[in-house]
C-alpha cells in the first residue's frame, strides 16, 4: 500500500497541496476528520492496523482505489503506534504537514481488562509518534510540522467540574491515566523542542458512527432493534453518571482549527452542556414513543471499579481563541443518532425475518 515518495517531496512548491496523516483513521473521530480535510483540499494519509477483518467501514465512501491516482485523495497505509520504525517509515514517506493522533485503546471500561496494551498504545504510542516527528524534522529541517495530540475529558475524573484547561487532572482509569501520560509527553515535546504540538481535551463526542459498545450508540442502537422487535431489553450501569455530549462532526473542526494557529496550545473542547445517562434514555426512547423504564435493566457488570461521576467542560477558551462553538445540541444529536439505528434495525428485521440472519439471541 506503500505510495511513491517522489509524491511528497514537493515542500518548496506553495501551490502544492496540503498533506495530512491520521493514525486511527477508521475511528469516529478519523472518519469525520477525514471528510473535512478533504472537503479542506487536503491529501490525507490514514495509519491503519492489521487486522483479519477488514475494518475500514467509516471511511470506505470516501475511499477510492489508488490505481485511480488523480482521483484519490485519500490513502491508507499499514503501521502501528506500537511499531515505532512504521512509524517513522511513513512520516520519512509521506512528509505531511499536518499529524493527528487518534488511535487509542478508547474505551474505558474495556481498559480495566486490558491495562497493559491501553498504556501501550495510548500513552507509549503517543511518545513513540512523537519522537517520530522529531526525529523527522531533525533529518529532514521540515520545522513546519503542525501535530495533534487527542486527549479527553477523562483525564480530569473526580475532579469536580466545570473543567478547563487549568484543572487539576485526576485520571480514574488505566485509560484515562495513559492519555495524561499522552498530554504531559506532547506538552514536553513542545517546550523540548519547539514542535508545533497541541492538545485537544475533548469532551465526550457522538455520532451514528460510534462504537456500539460505548453507551450512547448501545443505547440508540437498543432503541431501533426494541422498536422493529429485534430485542425486548437493555442492560446498563450507571445511569447518573453525567457527561458534556457533543457531535464528533462539530469536534474535528475543533482539531483543525487548533493547528491552524500562530501558536500552538492546549484547548478544552465542550458543548458546556451536562446530562446524565437517565437523561440519554428518556430523549432516546421518548423520541420513538417508548418507555426506558419498560426496557432497561441494571447490571452491575458494567459498573466501572472507579466511577466518574460528572463531567462538564469550560469551553470558553476555545470559543474565545478559535472562535469555534457546537452546531449540534443535545436533543438534536440523540436524535441522529435514533434515527440511523432505527433504519439500521429495519435493514437487520429484513434479513431477520427472511433467515439470512438471526437476533443475536437478544433477550
Amino acid at each position: 500500500m506503500a505510495s511513491n515518495k517522489s509524491e511528497f517531496t514537493a515542500d518548496s512548491n506553495d501551490d502544492r497541496r496540503k498533506v495530512s496523516l491520521i493514525t486511527g483513521i477508521t475511528g469516529q473521530d478519523g472518519s469525520y476528520l477525514t471528510e473535512f480535510l478533504l472537503d479542506k483540499g487536503y491529501e490525507v494519509h490514514g495509519l491503519i492496523r492489521r487486522s483479519s477483518n477488514f475494518n475500514t467501514q467509516r471511511v470506505n465512501h470516501i475511499y477510492i482505489d489508488p490505481h485511480n491516482v488523480h482521483k484519490a485523495r485519500m490513502k491508507l497505509h499499514y503501521a502501528d503506534l506500537t511499531d515505532a520504525s512504521s512509524l517513522r517509515r511513513w512520516l520519512d514517506t509521506i512528509q505531511p504537514d499536518e499529524v493527528y493522533n487518534l488511535a487509542a485503546q478508547s474505551h474505558v471500561a474495556v481498559s480495566f481488562e486490558i491495562p497493559d496494551y491501553t498504556a501501550d498504545v495510548v500513552a507509549t504510542g503517543a511518545l513513540r509518534l512523537l519522537e517520530a516527528v522529531r526525529s523527522h524534522i531533525s533529518a529532514t529541517g521540515r520545522s513546519h510540522i503542525r501535530y495533534y495530540q487527542a486527549g479527553s475529558s477523562e483525564m480530569f475524573g473526580s475532579t469536580p467540574p466545570p473543567q478547563s484547561e487549568s484543572t487539576p487532572f485526576h485520571p480514574r482509569s488505566p485509560y484515562a491515566v495513559s492519555k495524561v501520560a499522552a498530554h504531559w509527553y506532547t506538552v514536553n515535546y513542545r517546550e523540548a523542542y519547539g514542535i508545533f504540538a497541541c492538545n485537544g481535551i475533548l469532551f465526550n463526542h457522538e455520532s451514528p458512527r460510534r462504537g456500539e459498545n460505548f453507551v450512547t450508540r448501545k443505547i440508540t442502537r437498543a432503541v431501533g432493534r426494541i422498536k422493529t422487535g429485534l430485542q425486548s431489553k437493555l442492560f446498563l450501569g450507571n445511569l447518573q453518571a453525567s457527561r458534556d455530549w457533543g457531535f464528533a462532526g462539530d469536534y474535528v473542526e475543533a482539531m483543525w482549527m487548533m493547528l491552524q494557529q500562530e501558536k500552538p496550545d492546549d484547548y478544552v473542547v465542550a458543548t458546556e452542556e451536562s446530562h446524565t445517562v437517565e437523561e440519554f434514555l428518556e430523549v432516546a426512547f421518548g423520541y420513538v414513543g417508548l418507555n426506558w423504564n419498560d426496557h432497561v435493566v441494571i447490571d452491575k457488570r458494567y459498573f466501572r471499579p472507579t466511577e466518574v461521576d460528572s463531567l462538564k467542560g469550560d469551553s470558553s477558551k476555545v470559543r474565545k481563541v478559535l472562535g469555534w462553538k457546537p452546531k449540534v445540541g443535545f436533543k438534536q444529536l440523540v436524535k441522529m443518532m435514533v434515527d440511523e439505528d432505527v433504519e439500521l434495525a429495519k435493514r437487520e428485521k429484513v434479513l431477520v425475518d427472511a433467515g439470512y440472519m438471526d437476533a443475536q439471541q437478544q433477550p
